[in-house]
């Protein structure tokens, strides 16, 4: 038996103090949390993995290791709104509600039912802020946006352990007439220039819910940490990422549509956003510097949130011509990597470009569309290196 899978037995089957015990070793002590460097995150956040933005920390593209697919929690990034929670998993209780059950009153789950009672599943899918990339709309575009100034690292591919929504629906007395859920976390209401908007909360379909929606308590194999949503968070592979509550307290089911200010005021762009675009990123340092006159193997990653990536195309001239990466198989819903050879590469300084595109024909523009927050910035990134 492989390691992860006996570090995936050994979750399955952890009772919920040991659980605890788990998550507190992956935080690791409190005086390295107080070293974080932001307060309302509880990881480590070392300066050559992250790009600590307070609330928020980015992934750092050139901590990335070309061998590892998935990431790893220690290194995923963290978008709060708030501030991490502590909760207690011997407290915790998920409650089902809503005009959608045949009793709208519902009931609620703790863990151990959730464990023991309904099949344990894992899915593999990319997990991503919905402004990952905004700060492109800058550099490369000379647009000005609000949010978070995210390059290409609020992103990563991670196989979440957990129950299927759809058998805790059924349990809690699903009606056929349902079409909305809401999922609020339990982390602190979000207060914004004087304004209390409340838990964050947003609205998903009932056929997401029924499709491949997940109640999460682990990835890859060991439990979730705290910013990542420990106890149990909501996944929906390939939505954007506010729509995966983290520390998820309640569910209410209804026959009509739900709203929260996460899809009207937020996370809205002519409509709720919902299925991530197509994005492409180097495995290279900003302006890394490369040898002339040699092979030069370079590799990157492309994920699409609708379908698998079927061709990606590189260039290593700043566009003018382009040639076709070969691509590694992709596992589950997670990216696909792929490799290029640069063959004796001039002397100077030359941009990189990387354009996939997914199964559905989906492809990167040359030029994503603006919006005021700065949301889906899916156009081809150019990446400066210098040879030498």
């Amino acid at each position: 038996m492989t390691e992860n899978a006996l570090r995936r037995r050994a979750l399955l089957g952890m009772p919920l103090a040991g659980l605890a015990a788990a998550v507190a070793a992956q935080a690791g002590p409190l005086t390295q949390r107080a070293l974080a460097g932001a307060p309302a995150i509880r990881k480590v956040l070392p300066a050559s993995w992250f790009i600590d933005y307070g609330t928020n920390a980015e992934m750092r593209w050139e901590s990335v290791d070309p061998q590892r697919y998935r990431t790893p929690q220690a290194r995923l990034f963290v978008r709060n709104h708030t501030a991490t929670p502590t909760i207690d998993p011997a407290d915790y209780r998920l409650r089902v509600f809503g005009d959608g059950l045949r009793d709208p009153v519902g009931r609620s789950f703790d863990l151990r039912e959730l464990r023991r009672r309904f099949r344990t599943v894992e899915v593999t899918a990319v997990h991503e802020c919905t402004g990952n990339g905004r700060s492109f709309f800058a550099s490369q575009q000379r647009a000005t946006v609000s949010g978070t100034p995210w390059t290409l690292g609020a992103v990563g591919t991670v196989t979440w352990q957990g129950v299927r929504l759809r058998d805790v629906l059924a349990a809690a007395g699903l009606r056929p007439d349902a079409v909305s859920i809401q999922a609020t976390g339990l982390d602190a209401p979000y207060v914004d220039k004087g304004v209390d908007h409340g838990r964050v909360r947003r609205p998903f379909p009932v056929a997401k819910a029924l499709d491949d929606a997940l109640l999460a308590w682990g990835a890859n194999g060991r439990p979730l940490l705290p910013d990542h949503g420990y106890p149990l968070r909501l996944v929906l592979p390939g939505w954007i990422g506010i729509a995966s509550v983290k520390w998820l307290g309640s569910l209410e089911v209804a026959t009509t549509e739900l709203t929260s200010p996460w899809n009207t005021r937020w996370y809205n762009v002519d409509g709720p956003l919902t299925v991530n675009p197509v994005r492409s990123a180097w495995e290279l340092p900003w302006a890394a510097s490369l040898p002339a006159g040699r092979r030069v193997t370079l590799t990157g990653r492309s994920w699409s949130g609708a379908a698998p990536i079927a061709r990606v195309d590189v260039s290593t001239d700043g566009g003018a011509t382009w040639s076709r990466a070969r691509l590694h198989p992709a596992r589950g819903r997670g990216w696909t990597q792929w490799t290029h050879t640069w063959h004796r590469p001039a002397a100077g300084a030359h941009e990189l470009l990387a354009r996939a595109t997914d199964a559905h024909g989906r492809s990167q523009p040359d030029v994503a569309a603006v919006n005021p927050n700065g949301y889906f910035f899916d156009a081809v990134v150019r990446h400066p290196v210098t040879v030498g």
